[in-house]
């Protein structure tokens, strides 16, 4: 059962809610997939039952193709927003950790070329592992955070939250002008390049900056 947690795996006082993401928001993974920057933040959301820790097996379905990594800097929320300003979303902030959005590449695909939503793509169970959560107090620059991904020893994603084409407060500020964000919500802030299929019995190594470090497998089901 997830629960959120800080960085040193003690549980943290907020409820459970939806994740919230976006796509596209990095130039260099917009180019890779061939695609276009959207006029506005290209919205989509996980349910509750696609949380698990990112530090257990990483579980993806073994009959629905390609599954591909997409590492992203995640944000929990602690105070409900909605039509927030700036201000108000930093004093939201209760921390930042890592995410993998999961993403079923071949079903994605298939669902965008038909015209429909992505959610078979991207909702499934267990389709968003997340790491501990660093207090917001402890993280000196929301615009200038660091993460990387390795497979198997091999460097495969490397970003900073400076190469967004929409900040981390401004993109919550928009989302929270869509729908209301409350509190125990998780925020995805879109992947870099360097998306690829996982394997099972590969090994993941995922960090934010000096901060988290976190060690884990895949294994298909």
């Amino acid at each position: 059962m997830y629960q959120h947690l800080d960085s040193l795996g003690l549980p943290v006082d907020l409820p459970l809610g939806k994740v919230v993401c976006v796509g596209r928001n990095y130039l260099d993974h917009v180019q890779e997939m061939q695609s276009e920057v959207p006029a506005e933040p290209l919205l989509f959301m996980k349910p509750v039952n696609a949380l698990c820790h990112l530090s257990q097996p990483l579980s993806i379905p073994a009959d629905k193709g390609e599954c591909h990594n997409e590492l992203e800097i995640a944000v929990l929320l602690k105070q409900r927003l909605c039509h927030a300003t700036h201000d108000d979303v930093e004093a939201a902030i209760w921390g930042v950790g890592l995410a993998l959005d999961l993403t079923l590449r071949d079903v994605q695909r298939t669902l965008k070329a038909q015209g429909h939503p992505w959610e078979r793509a991207k909702a499934f169970d267990f389709s968003c592992p997340v790491s501990g959560f660093v207090p917001i107090s402890q993280v000196p620059d929301l615009q200038n955070i660091e993460f990387t991904l390795t497979v198997n020893g091999e460097a495969r994603q490397a970003g900073n939250s400076n190469m967004m084409l929409r900040g981390i407060v401004d993109l919550i500020s928009h989302m929270s002008s869509v729908f209301t964000l409350d509190a125990g919500d998780i925020i995805l802030t879109g992947t870099p390049k360097g998306v690829g299929p996982l394997t099972s019995e590969d090994s993941v190594s995922a960090t934010l900056a000096d901060k988290i470090t976190v060690e884990t497998s895949v294994q298909a089901l």
